[in-house]
């Protein structure tokens, strides 16, 4: 058992239990938290079992394990064995019919959907997403986008937090400071944005300081050619600045994934710039094992500082369990009701 402090990186492994040299490495790398894709996930008895694996192996019973489970085309959640969640743009449509209608549909969706994860040991959904639908925002962004209007963003993240929180499902928002004017997609290519600051402060950025009590954030990859014209954010200490003390975040920092072809350079090279550039957290969740001890030796223990802020959004955390198929049947009759598909 390690009694170190953990390395200020998330990794992923290819199957649904760890094998016996996995656990090995864990035990001697002892990275702060693993994530979890299709392939790790089968029921609810599988993925216990899972996170229970992990948490031995490191030493820590409160480890970290987390998954994309947004709603809509993003929730790894999906085979069959739990209900199916509506895309963030169902409760923006619904908003401009009925705003506490819309309001209501989320916050129980929300509660539902934290309440299932937080019954199998699953600690963040890494949700919910609060960048911009805009005209030209490439599909892989706004199909997963609450609205183009900044102001209903920010209102229904709020609702979204809170009922995450309320679960001790750790809300994360994404993709700080805004993948809302991307136009080709961050997994396979670098999006570059030329806009303003001035401009970004009254649009993209606003849900994402109107937020920013929030006790995660995942970082996206991106160039802000007015801020770092040579660095995507994800590895800019300009842009981590920007973040922290233009944005006024004080939360938990992650990177979105670091193994994304936006990037470049070896990935366990963009841990290490990851971390330079000031973030709390680098996401590796890629990769097999001899890629994941790669990237534990170019990570570094979390900083007390970090320890700090992780510490503090532990805390926010609830323990409020809903009956998960009722609130979802629920929200689905509100949407039929409604006409929208």
């Amino acid at each position: 058992m390690s009694t170190s402090t953990p390395l200020a990186l998330f990794v992923g492994m290819p199957s649904p239990e760890l094998s016996e040299n996995e656990v090995a490495f864990f035990k001697e790398a002892n990275p702060f938290g693993l994530f979890l894709f299709k392939r790790n996930v089968q029921n609810n008895d599988q993925v216990r079992r899972l996170v229970a694996q992990f948490r031995e192996a490191v030493g820590r019973d409160n480890a970290p394990v987390y998954i994309d489970q947004e709603g809509g085309r993003v929730q790894r959640l999906d085979n069959g064995n739990w209900p199916l969640f509506r895309p963030l743009g169902h409760f923006g449509q619904l908003a401009k019919i009925d705003l506490d209608l819309a309001k209501h549909a989320l916050r129980q969706s929300h509660l539902a959907m934290g309440s299932m994860m937080s019954e199998m040991h699953i600690g963040s959904g890494t949700a919910p997403v609060v960048d911009l639908a805009r005209a030209g925002t490439h599909a892989i962004i706004s199909s997963r986008t609450f609205s183009s209007d900044p102001e209903i963003v920010a209102v229904l993240g709020r609702v979204a937090i809170d009922a995450l929180l309320e679960t001790g499902s750790m809300p994360i928002m994404k993709h700080v400071p805004g993948y809302g004017r991307v136009e080709v997609d961050p997994h396979h290519v670098l999006p570059v944005v030329h806009a303003d600051v001035a401009d970004l402060m009254g649009t993209d950025f606003l849900p994402f300081m109107r937020l920013k009590d929030t006790p995660w954030a995942m970082v996206a990859h991106l160039i802000f050619t007015r801020i770092d014209p040579d660095l995507p954010a994800s590895i800019s200490p300009k842009v981590c600045d920007l973040i922290r003390n233009t944005l006024g975040y004080d939360g938990v920092l992650t990177t979105d994934c670091l193994t994304m072809d936006a990037l470049s350079g070896t990935w366990d090279s963009r841990v290490t710039a990851a971390l330079d550039a000031g973030y709390d957290i680098a996401l590796h969740s890629q990769g097999d094992l001899s890629q994941s001890e790669a990237a534990c030796k170019a990570a570094r223990p979390l900083s007390e500082v970090s320890l700090k802020r992780i510490a503090r959004a532990e805390a926010r955390l609830g323990t409020t369990r809903v009956d998960v198929q009722a609130l979802h049947a629920e929200v689905e009759e509100i949407f039929r009701e409604s006409g929208i598909a």
